[in-house]
């Protein structure tokens, strides 16, 4: 009888992997960026990298923003030698601190002319509660209000150069996650999962509301969920968790080159051009609320959190 069941199971899971290897979505532009220039946060590993790669490929300017500038200036190396694009190099940012973006950005409205691409891809997940020295829950941080602070201080040399792209690397975990206004740094409940879920959750609403913002030019942004990936990001939770997603993650996940063809597909694809507030998956829009959270499409709760995350970052005063 075992039998049985263990030839129904097999056939389920291979029907399961020729099932995601069909939905896979790919980038098929042809696009060349020479004289164009991008901006990819957590760009030294996973699908930053994947990007990172791609873009220096297509002869872009690329900046590396790292939090560990000897692992950037390795992963740096790697993309020069593979593609032969020497205009790659590494620049310091670690979004879980504020005064860390502003140098950041002083350090690019100082050196560079011009700004086409802002991939917003670095993230933490799994990490312990941790309140860092501006008093802000160091998930937070990385992962909504540094790119939040990070996209506003960039937006006037977006503006500059014009028909520029912001992507926004969420995920479909946004479904179950919610805003509490109440709890920001989640004092009344810490699970390892809950703040990833609300954080990228975040990052939909965000999109959403700096695309009204920019209805009247022509900045365009949008975010995507890159699929599960054979990433890092998962290198904080608990080890049995991440033995049972390794093993699972070598049949079904995505490699970090499939996972950033979304990315990819909404920075450079002319049919992206001029496309703005939308959620994409597998290179397509995926708005129906099968992937996106229910109130994403709530403008109060956007204009809220954008409110409480301009405080929060120092944009304006408390």
């Amino acid at each position: 009888m075992w039998w049985w069941l263990l030839a129904v199971v097999g056939s389920l899971g291979l029907v399961l992997k020729i099932y995601l290897e069909i939905i896979k979505g790919k980038c098929t532009s042809k696009a060349d960026l020479t004289g164009k220039t991008a901006i990819i946060t957590g760009a030294n590993s996973g699908i930053g990298f994947a990007t990172a790669e791609d873009f220096a490929r297509r002869k872009c300017r690329v900046i590396m923003a790292c939090r560990n500038i000897e692992r950037g200036e390795k992963a740096c190396a790697k993309i020069i030698e593979k593609t032969g694009n020497t205009n790659v190099v590494v620049r310091k940012l670690d979004l879980g601190y504020m005064e860390c973006v502003r140098e950041f950005v002083a350090t690019i409205l100082r050196d560079e002319p011009r700004l086409d691409i802002l991939i917003n891809n670095a993230a933490v997940a799994g990490t312990k509660r941790q309140i860092t020295s501006e008093a802000l829950e160091y998930t937070l941080a990385t992962n909504h209000l540094g790119p939040f602070l990070l996209t506003n201080l960039l937006l006037g040399l977006l503006k500059k150069t014009g028909h520029s792209r912001i992507v926004m690397v969420s995920s479909l975990v946004n479904i179950i996650g919610k805003i509490n206004f109440d709890d920001m740094t989640w004092i009344r409940k810490f699970d390892s999962g809950e703040p990833y879920f609300d954080t990228k959750f975040a990052n939909i609403l965000f999109t959403k509301e700096l695309s009204r913002r920019l209805e009247d030019s022509d900045v365009v942004i949008n975010c995507l969920h890159p699929g599960t990936i054979r990433t890092e990001l998962l290198r904080n939770v608990p080890q049995p968790f991440k033995l049972i997603c390794y093993f699972i993650g070598l049949l079904y996940f995505k490699s970090p080159d499939e996972g950033a063809q979304t990315t990819i597909h909404c920075a450079v694809c002319d049919a992206t051009k001029g496309v703005s507030g939308h959620y994409f998956m597998d290179c397509e829009v995926r708005d129906h609320t099968w992937y996106i959270n229910k109130k994403a499409y709530d403008e109060g709760l956007a204009k809220k959190l954008w409110e409480v995350s301009e405080k929060m970052t120092g944009m304006t005063s408390s």
